[in-house]
């Protein structure tokens, strides 16, 4: 197999979890040459959940290295590249397709005559729908974003104080997330099959969690500290309690026998691989044992801000932002005086029947 070497360096937590999911996506892309014995004249790709930051072109400039490494080491041609960017509707596309002179430059520079034709479109709409034609897809792949589910689960009105599953939530919330996960997921895998030449790859990297239990704190404490800073400004009189008590994130972290058990159940899939790493809140903190907590507190605020601000914004008004993360910032802060601070992620390589 071919080893590569990234051509750009991701710069936030997201690009780190997606830098470690390489030698598996390298893997695969290896796999699909030899099943076909060569690269397809036209190869496709498509990324789920794209968004339209840095790491959109980071993933496409390295799939392409990775093709022009194997198609080097075989001799053979270097396939056009037709590369398939989704995302929901509102996405920036615009972001992304004002990028890509500069992109195209660079990759020219750097590959030559040789570099390949490479197409990049945009295809709006949610995964849990159809998006592409029968069987069109030589490779699919997501970071980071098959977690979020198509919709908020359900008969949550019971979880007080609680924006997610915490260890406060009553039992029934645990079973109505993984009851939703488990339909959203179930039909993720078979809209793709369907989309996907037999013998095609699909590289997923998604948040989950280590351990059965749903509480653990590599699963929800991120969550439950924001849900304590919104119980602070409840207490202050700044957020109507009902206000924390209607909002629930659409979101899931599974543990990875759940998702063994929807592959095998779903059955347009056999799984390849499933590998699990743990990555700090920060992820250039390798040191544990940190002094300078105020600005870990500062950069994991600003990580998770990101990531549910639009969301909660929308729900509790814009004008409280500010303060809200503030607080989150200082709870975080005290987390981390005594804890590590870290995230579990998973890995899952399939292929169609």
């Amino acid at each position: 197999m071919i080893v590569f070497k990234l051509t750009f360096f991701p710069k936030n937590l997201q690009g780190t979890g997606l830098q470690r999911s390489f030698p598996v996506l390298n893997e695969a892309i290896n796999k699909i040459a030899n099943d076909l014995n060569g690269f397809p004249r036209s190869f496709k790709i498509a990324d789920l959940g794209c968004s339209s930051g840095p790491n959109t072109l980071f993933l496409v400039a390295n799939i392409i290295d990775m093709v022009h490494d194997i198609c080097s080491e075989n001799n053979s041609q270097v396939p056009q590249f037709q590369v398939f960017l989704n995302d929901l509707f509102e996405n920036d596309f615009n972001t992304v397709f004002r990028s890509l002179p500069a992109f195209y430059t660079k990759m020219r520079e750097k590959k030559g005559d040789d570099c390949g034709s490479c197409f990049v479109y945009a295809v709006p709409g949610s995964f849990y729908g159809r998006l592409f034609p029968n069987e069109s897809i030589h490779l699919f792949h997501s970071s980071y974003a098959v977690h979020w589910l198509s919709r908020v689960p359900q008969g949550l009105e019971n979880n007080k104080l609680n924006i997610y599953m915490a260890k406060t939530s009553p039992t029934n919330v645990f079973k109505t997330y993984r009851k939703q996960f488990e339909k959203d997921f179930t039909k993720l895998l078979l809209l793709r099959s369907q989309e996907m030449i037999s013998g095609g790859r699909m590289i997923l990297t998604i948040p989950s969690r280590s351990v059965a239990d749903p509480t653990s704190e590599d699963c929800c404490i991120i969550w439950e500290l924001l849900a304590k800073s919104l119980v602070d400004m409840v207490k202050e009189g700044l957020v109507q309690e009902s206000k924390i008590n209607s909002f629930n994130i659409p979101y899931y972290t599974p543990y990875e026998d759940e998702v063994r058990d929807v592959i095998q159940q779903e059955g347009s899939f056999s799984l390849h691989s499933l590998n699990g790493f743990p990555l700090h809140w920060e992820p250039y903190n390798t040191d544990t044992n940190v002094s300078d907590l105020p600005v870990r507190g500062i950069n994991t605020a600003k990580l998770i801000r990101a990531v549910i601000e639009p969301m909660m914004a929308n729900h509790f008004g814009k004008s409280i932002m500010d303060l809200l993360f503030k607080k989150y910032q200082e709870h975080v802060v005290d987390h981390l005086a005594t804890k590590k601070g870290v995230n579990y992620s998973l890995v899952i390589s399939l292929v169609k029947h």
